[in-house]
């Protein structure tokens, strides 16, 4: 899954698209997000709209009460990318990694569940938005089961019915994005609250 975001003076734009082996599944242009293999049934899959526009409307609204906090007239660019993959002899290998404002900002280390800063150098936001993200289980063991279990889970299946054993995912767009959530809003806070320096 990669997921976009570009905020500049309080307004959020979203792009993404996720892939299934290769296949595009899922593409989110601002608050449409179109299924295009069919994973799910209609109805799953309506409910599922419902939780992307939930989930898009909220970041909105943060990222607007941040701005009125602290006006910044310059954009940002938050770029999120997660997935597994899964090997030919069984085996499986996920991530999740952040860039903010396109140099490497956070990454997830997958197999001890926690948060690592991959800005080179020291900066507050960063450090701070590891804090946030570490302090909540959904950003944490939630997120680690997730990539460990339904992303390799969905691979699989996808693999008993194409009979292709290897492959990548960037899992369903919809999933991750539900997920993610308070991934994004962690961040989101930490870049707008740090951004005057005050961290």
């Amino acid at each position: 899954m990669l997921q976009l975001t570009r905020v500049y003076r309080g307004n959020s734009m979203f792009r993404g698209n996720a892939s299934l082996n290769g296949q595009l599944s899922h593409v989110l242009e601002g608050n449409n997000v179109t299924q295009v293999l069919p994973l799910e049934p209609p109805d799953a899959w309506a409910r599922r709209q419902d939780e992307v526009i939930t989930y898009l409307g909220n970041f909105r609204q943060l990222v607007m009460l941040f701005h009125k906090e602290r006006p910044t007239d310059f954009t940002h660019h938050l770029c999120c990318h997660l997935g597994c993959r899964l090997y030919p002899n069984g085996t499986a290998q996920s991530f999740y990694e952040v860039t903010l404002n396109r140099t490497a900002f956070l990454s997830f280390h997958v197999p001890s569940a926690t948060w690592e800063r991959r800005w080179p150098g020291e900066l507050p936001v960063a450090a701070y938005a590891q804090q946030q993200l570490m302090k909540y289980p959904i950003t944490t063991q939630d997120l680690q089961y997730f990539l460990n279990t339904t992303c390799v889970s969905i691979l699989q299946a996808q693999s008993a019915r194409t009979g292709k054993v290897s492959g990548r995912s960037r899992t369903p767009l919809v999933l991750g994005l539900v997920l993610g959530s308070l991934g994004l809003l962690g961040m989101a806070l930490g870049i707008f609250l740090c951004t005057g320096g005050s961290c």
